[in-house]
């Protein structure tokens, strides 16, 4: 849980650099409109929320006998980095 925890941590700064540039998104035109770019933009903004409440979570449940759901938690931060990166694949520009 450990390095779990340190590697979460060590997300956090590309998820602040990510949140920065997360308007980018729309430059490209017609991406105003596109749904997919306001998701990928929520989602690069809420990236280092997650890689702060995963780690957070995860070791509350693991203090409290959930092994599986801490785990899961600590998973959190990793799924949402893969379905962002492939919601970003979609995205003209």
């Amino acid at each position: 849980m450990g390095v779990a925890t340190a590697a979460c941590l060590a997300l956090l700064p590309f998820g602040a650099v990510g949140a920065l540039f997360s308007p980018l998104v729309f430059d490209h035109e017609g991406n105003i409109f596109n749904p997919l770019a306001w998701i990928a933009f929520l989602m690069m903004i809420l990236f280092w929320i997650v890689c702060l409440i995963g780690p957070f979570g995860a070791w509350v449940l693991f203090k409290r006998d959930q092994e599986q759901l801490a785990w899961a938690a600590m998973a959190a931060p990793l799924a949402w980095l893969t379905v962002l990166v492939a919601i970003l694949q979609f995205i003209p520009g």
